[in-house]
């Protein structure tokens, strides 16, 4: 069966969103992606932020179900599809907004861009030296090469099938993560832990429980400033963890990973195991939205995880129990947010420190002798566990999508 090619322009309406100006934006204030809350597949709307749209931009620079957002700086071409996980959401500048016509269906589409995006189709159309854009003019000239709509769907449900279980396993992350948080909410912040009806509670506080030292049962240390000759485009078994790792809410993305050499000599120091817990120490967004932000080291097949300069390693004391779910958790806590802020240093780069974070000091039971810190490690232990069981069950997935993917795009396979 032949397949046509055409441009995007040919097949496609597209626009980009709207520009940022607080002193001429007049309407009401609606939510807006940008740039930062668009991923490969998925949207990130933790954060976000909203600007003044009147009525008549609402159809221009407002979401449709199947819409492809894509990013035309940062990384240009990354995109996903709209699919009304927010309901009145709008598009900031940064970004293009695609409605294909009726000869494309939309994850058709979608995997057309990410086959181009892992293939490096769209590098030639960049225009910047150090930031790299996609401008409407380029993205105009992007051809899209497609079969019948029946076959389109057919290779669209292959492909999608891999992306639903995938995003499935996300949701059900999300859901244990959510339960680690609620549970150290419930017993260290409400104060309501097994038992609490038998404590005396003395101006708010249990009888036992006091300011805890950090200083006093953990190390903070930097890790290594890898060098730059020997990053790698290329996948290596080897992943330098940066904070860009981060998830905003504390935990691990697994998406644009800086890979480091296999060939470089390492330190076992700065080699992570499982479960090491980090925080990271620099934030390069505007917003400061990971800063201080923890993350436990999964096990990932045979990657091998290395300590980057900007994060810091959490190390128990000498002779003190390392309640590492509890100190993650106290990590995550809206207190504790607000102090890393507060503290910061830095302007357009904001920057915490060892001595800053040890400083702080949450409420706690006696941390050498709790039977309830201990209790609450092994409770959310098992919620990790399950955890790194489905990230390491996505990354099969999307393995097993991709060797499928240029194959499907190109026509190889007869579906």
């Amino acid at each position: 069966m032949s397949w046509s090619k055409q441009c995007l322009e040919e097949v496609a309406d597209f626009c980009l969103g709207k520009m940022l100006d607080q002193r001429k934006n007049k309407g009401d204030f609606l939510p807006y992606l940008a740039n930062v809350n668009v991923r490969w597949g998925e949207f990130n709307l933790d954060n976000l932020r909203q600007m003044r749209f009147e009525q008549h931009e609402l159809d221009r620079y407002g979401l449709k179900y199947g819409d492809i957002v894509m990013c035309e700086g940062g990384e240009p071409g990354r995109c996903a599809i709209w699919k009304e996980q927010k309901p009145g959401m709008m598009i900031q500048k940064a970004l293009h907004r695609i409605r294909p016509n009726e000869s494309l269906d939309y994850r058709f589409l979608y995997y057309s861009f990410l086959h181009m995006g892992k293939s490096g189709g769209f590098a030639p159309l960049f225009t910047g030296a150090t930031i790299k854009h996609l401008p409407r003019q380029n993205l105009a000239k992007v051809e899209i090469k497609f079969p019948s709509i029946p076959l389109q769907e057919r290779i669209a449900n292959i492909l999608s099938s891999y992306d639903d279980l995938i995003e499935n396993n996300r949701r059900r992350i999300q859901l244990l993560e959510q339960s680690a948080r609620l549970l150290y909410k419930e017993w260290f912040v409400h104060l309501r832990f097994p038992g609490h009806e038998h404590v005396q509670i003395v101006d708010g506080v249990p009888d036992g429980w006091e300011p805890l030292d950090l200083n006093s049962i953990i190390s903070i240390k930097h890790g290594f400033a890898f060098k730059g000759e020997f990053f790698m485009e290329e996948p290596t078994s080897r992943i330098l963890l940066t904070p860009g790792n981060f998830k905003v809410g504390g935990g691990i993305k697994i998406e644009k990973l800086k890979y480091y050499s296999e060939e470089a000599s390492l330190s076992e120091e700065f080699v992570l195991g499982k479960d090491d817990l980090l925080i990271t120490m620099t934030d390069l967004s505007k917003s400061s939205d990971t800063l201080g932000y923890p993350l436990l080291v999964p096990e990932l097949n045979d990657l091998l995880f290395l300590h980057n300069q900007r994060l810091g390693k959490v190390n128990p004391k000498e002779g003190m129990p390392f309640y590492r779910f509890f100190l993650c958790e106290m990590f995550k806590d809206f207190r504790y947010r607000s102090y890393v802020q507060g503290s910061a240093s830095g302007t357009s780069v904001k920057h915490t420190s060892p001595k800053k974070i040890l400083s702080y000091k949450p409420l706690s039971p006696p941390y050498n002798k709790s039977a309830l810190l201990k209790k609450f490690d092994e409770f959310v232990g098992d919620l990790n566990t399950q955890c790194q069981n489905l990230l390491c069950t996505n990354l099969r997935l999307a393995e097993a999508r991709d060797l499928l993917l240029p194959r499907l795009m190109n026509g190889e396979i007869t579906v």
